[in-house]
């Protein structure tokens, strides 16, 4: 733009005597807004801020809205009070200076702000209405029913407002003054009823404040005065009992169970004279005429005073989860009954197997030295000496493998009187130094290939004894049962796991499909024909590695070989 000449003294001299009018007029209406002599209301616009009066108004619309019985405002897009009407500063108890330029959330109570929000919005959107408090400037809180609507005021949308009290608090104010002014003597009696009505409004609120947040919660809630008669019950209540919802105080006591009742009053009784906790279980009937267990709970509510003034307390549905634990229960009483019946049964059984294998080691032997004395009677040569001698070896055969039997389930019953053998830590590469050492005839009478790899395994928490019963075993059948088609190779390895040392024993024998593996550890089961055993050395070892504390597992492929997992027990030591 162009540089402005200079102007001369006299246009100077208009130009500062315009300003100063237009300084004046700014000033005077400043003043009358502030005063009140005017409405205005201040728009922030894309150009800056506007201000905006209503004398121009129709003056009439003025007069109805300061005259309504109702309170009036509006607001601008941020919730600031641009106006408000006479009528609403009185229903808060505040000048209309002082409500006006302010936010309105700042008379709503905290609890109530997002229902405001919540309303706002649903008016700028068309138009809404409910009902809420406001805190007044005694700081107490009033019910008011709102209605909001978006009204254009100057090409800018405002939200009004209309604020209707929904109680009759000036009423019974007006009330109390006509009374202290026709009658002096009531002072006294009239102080001390506002103290209970402020006490009474204040019980009101915290129970509506509790009713609204018991409605709120899952379970059957209810509140009692201190003398424990019932003052609420939640709408759960009368859900579950199919009871109409009264308006008074209902005798839940009818809905318990008569076996149930008495217990249940004594223990109430307990907790309102001790002021403790009240937790306990009682059958309550539902709106089927059934009794369900249900948990009860309350707890005392006090006063700044340490007084209890309430209680508040929840019933809980527990009718599934005690019929578990009566059914645990009676299982757990079955289970006993099981075991001390099994204990009985295995201690039979060990008495018969050691009294069969005490009494039949006399006649087997007596047997035993018959046959011999039959073979060195009979004649050698001849046709009845070749007709005997096999029948004589058949039944020596037998003896032999009747007193083998015999002699399996005396270690049976050892092994089982040996349940608690002390555990000392043991180097498992010596034990198997040492197995080796035994089974090195048969590993070198069938070329068997044995690889040890334990070295860097610790010592394992295990009996002495049964650790080298367990490696004997495992290590001896590998090499037995190998493959008649290729050499025998067996590795055995140890490394660690969380909680275990594992000794692994690997071969490439004859294997076991999955139904043989399922059977394997039974007593006297055998699956190949044709290699000496009795059937009862795979059982031991897993009785040994059990009561040790650890477990015997096995993976294998027939005609491939298998793998035999020990897992022994193994607490790593905690740093100091």
């Amino acid at each position: 733009m162009a540089d402005r000449p200079p102007l001369t003294a006299t246009e100077l001299a208009q130009e500062n005597e315009l300003l100063r009018q237009q300084l004046q007029e700014a000033e005077d209406l400043i003043t009358a807004i502030r005063t009140g002599t005017i409405d205005a209301l201040a728009v922030q616009a894309a150009e800056g801020p506007r201000i905006f009066t209503l004398e121009g108004a129709d003056q009439s619309y003025r007069t109805l809205i300061e005259q309504m019985n109702e309170g009036a405002l509006l607001l601008s897009q941020d919730a600031t009070v641009l106006y408000c009407n006479a009528c609403l500063a009185g229903l808060l108890g505040r000048r209309m200076e002082a409500i006006m330029g302010t936010s309105f959330r700042s008379f709503v109570p905290a609890e109530q702000h997002t229902y405001w929000e919540l309303l706002l919005a649903a008016g700028w959107a068309g138009r809404s209405k409910g009902e809420m408090p406001l805190e007044t400037a005694d700081g107490l809180l009033q019910p008011f029913a709102l209605g909001l609507n978006v009204l254009s005021f100057n090409n800018t949308p405002m939200l009004a407002v209309i604020i209707t009290d929904l109680s009759d608090k000036r009423e019974i104010n007006a009330i109390r003054a006509r009374v202290v002014e026709q009658n002096d003597l009531l002072a006294r009696t009239n102080e001390e009823l506002q103290v209970q009505a402020r006490a009474r409004l204040a019980v009101e609120q915290a129970a509506a404040e509790t009713s609204r947040i018991l409605e709120g919660i899952p379970h059957i809630a209810w509140t009692a005065g201190p003398n424990g008669r019932n003052t609420y019950l939640n709408q759960r209540w009368f859900d579950y009992t199919g009871q109409p919802s009264p308006h008074t105080s209902y005798d839940i006591r009818t809905q318990f169970h008569p076996a149930d009742l008495d217990s249940a009053m004594e223990h109430w009784r307990h907790c309102l004279q001790t002021s403790q906790p009240l937790e306990m279980e009682c059958r309550i009937r539902n709106a089927a005429g059934e009794y369900r267990w249900m948990l009860a709970r309350a707890l005392p509510s006090r006063n700044e005073q340490g007084e209890v003034i309430q209680w508040i307390g929840t019933y809980t549905d527990i009718h599934e989860h005690k019929l578990g634990q009566q059914r645990e229960a009676e299982a757990q009483q079955q289970l006993r009954a099981n075991n001390e019946q099994l204990v009985r049964v295995n201690v039979d059984l060990d008495n018969f197997i050691y009294t069969a294998s005490h009494d039949l080691k006399a006649p087997i032997t007596n047997i035993e030295g018959l046959v011999y004395e039959l073979q060195d009677q009979l004649p050698k040569e001849g046709e009845l000496g070749q007709t005997v001698a096999p029948l004589l070896s058949m039944m020596q055969e037998a003896v032999a493998r009747f007193q083998r039997t015999l002699s399996h389930l005396s270690d049976v019953i050892k092994l089982q009187k040996e349940h608690h053998q002390p555990a000392t830590q043991v180097d498992l590469s010596a034990i198997i130094q040492d197995v080796q050492l035994d089974l090195q005839p048969l590993i070198k009478q069938t070329s068997a290939q044995v690889k040890v790899d334990v070295t860097a395994c610790p010592a394992v928490s295990f009996s002495s004894k049964n650790l080298r019963s367990v490696v004997y075993n495992l290590l001896s059948n590998a090499v037995k049962y190998r493959h008649p088609q290729r050499t025998a190779q067996v590795h055995l390895r140890c490394y660690q796991t969380e909680g275990y040392v594992v000794l692994e024993v690997q071969d490439n024998g004859l294997g076991l499909n999955k139904e043989q593996q399922a059977e394997l550890f039974q007593m006297f089961r055998r699956f190949h024909v044709g290699i000496e055993g009795s059937g009862i050395g795979l059982y031991m070892v897993k009785r040994m590695v059990e009561n040790g504390g650890g477990m015997l597992t096995v993976s294998s492929e027939a005609g491939v070989g298998s793998i035999f997992s020990v897992y022994f027990r193994h607490e790593v030591p905690s740093p100091a």
